[in-house]
């Protein structure tokens, strides 16, 4: 069966079909002279595929797109190997990690590295969002490669190659040795895989990023911002029929930003609780944490002017997988950062093994959760949310045993604990 895939030969996605193609013993072509931004937009591929993304591959009976379907069929193809187990549970197995480093790892280098490039808008917040996200799924494979030499069973399968793959852009372009010696037996593995010969064959000689590549972005928007800025004068010209169409004014509207409203957060009246002191307080705190931190959270208090709220997310029970846990809780934390302003926040996620249970607390501005907050923050209506009682003895020190991440809490121990501040 004559086989073609349609990509440039340093294509990592492109690496995975043709790495499975050599474990499968099947016989798999480059498309001869493909050029990245023309072939891939001629008529003939846009029939292949039709939004123009590689790799494609062509088969006698049809074109097939994706590239983790691509190395799935490629390793069908033939029933005499091992790349999807000996079982059905392997196969499962396989398929989870093919999943989890499609959307932990793959992803998050994407989201990291491409906007550095030019690829998209560089964001500085969105940059740690990613880096984070990405650490928290590297953790959890480092996590898991300390007991195991491969992702299932005791051979190479379908798994270690798409794996390897996703982490090959990571350490050829960003992921530098200083950013990867916190996850060794990620590197033991990668490393292993890597100078495996059939990986070799594909991949050749592999160097780790010296550096993370620099954001060359910004001198575009300068330009475009500089172009911008000379606008205005150009269209007062052009309309000499407005009144005060003198230029320098002209351009000094066209310049100011306009005011933007008041968050109504803003609106209340001044409070003797200054939230940054509270922070101040908390992240230099580093012994006598009841003596010091949680005695002076209590004196600086204004129960006028802020509220403190326990929250326990609603959907316990499916909180089986760790990582996937702690994701849940630090997408979360990313997307309260609209009011970062005017909240401080704990959350635990407790428990040894799964079922997880996600419990927090959060401080307010004003005597309710700010409306915006609700309305522009998803999450929220996955928790439950409970007005504390700070006259309540109970409540009040379970509000300090969550503010110091006392251990064990509530006769659990904690997988982890997070702080919004």
């Amino acid at each position: 069966m004559a086989l073609t895939l349609h990509a440039s030969s340093i294509n990592k996605n492109g690496f995975k079909a043709r790495i499975t193609a050599e474990y499968a013993g099947v016989k798999l072509n480059l498309a001869p002279n493909f050029v990245m931004g023309e072939s891939n937009k001629s008529p003939e591929f846009l029939k292949m595929n039709p939004i123009g993304k590689i790799p494609v591959l062509e088969t006698p009976e049809g074109a097939v797109f994706e590239s983790n379907v691509i190395a799935r069929y490629v390793a069908r193809l033939k029933g005499d190997n091992a790349l999807f187990g000996s079982s059905l549970i392997d196969y499962a197995h396989i398929e989870q990690w093919i999943d989890f480093s499609s959307i932990e790892i793959d992803a998050n280098v994407m989201r990291w590295y491409f906007p550095r490039i030019g690829h998209g808008v560089y964001l500085p917040p969105a940059e740690e969002a990613a880096i984070a996200d990405l650490k928290i799924g590297l953790h959890a494979l480092n996590s898991y490669l300390a007991t195991n030499t491969y992702l299932v069973g005791h051979s190479i399968t379908l798994a270690d190659i798409i794996v390897t793959c996703n982490l090959y852009q990571g350490f050829s372009r960003c992921m530098t040795k200083d950013f990867t010696k916190e996850f060794p037996h990620v590197e033991r593995y990668f490393w292993t895989l890597v100078n495996q010969p059939k990986f070799r064959k594909i991949l050749g000689e592999l160097k780790q990023a010296d550096a993370v590549p620099p954001v060359v972005q910004t001198n575009k928007k300068a330009a475009h911002a500089k172009e911008q800025k000379h606008k205005p004068k150009q269209e007062v010209k052009k309309e000499p029929a407005k009144p005060k169409v003198e230029d320098p004014p002209a351009a000094e509207e066209d310049e100011a930003p306009k005011p933007k409203p008041k968050n109504p957060l803003d609106l209340l009246p001044p409070s003797k609780m200054i939230l940054d002191d509270w922070k101040r307080l908390y992240s230099n705190t580093k012994t006598n944490f009841r003596e010091v931190a949680i005695k002076g959270f209590w004196d600086m208090y204004d129960p006028e002017g802020y509220s403190l709220w326990f929250c326990e997310y609603k959907y316990n029970d499916e909180n089986t997988v760790s990582f996937v846990t702690l994701n849940k809780v630090t997408g979360f934390l990313q997307r309260m950062d609209l009011a970062r302003k005017y909240a401080f926040g704990k959350m635990l996620i407790i428990g040894k093994e799964g079922p997880f249970k996600v419990k927090g607390l959060w401080l307010f501005r004003g005597p309710e959760i700010p409306k915006f907050v609700m309305d522009e923050c998803y999450d929220m209506e996955l928790y439950e949310w409970t007005k504390v009682d700070i006259n309540d003895d109970a409540q009040r020190e379970r509000a300090n045993a969550m503010i110091e991440d006392q251990e064990p809490f509530e006769g659990e121990p904690l997988l982890d604990a997070k702080c919004f501040k």
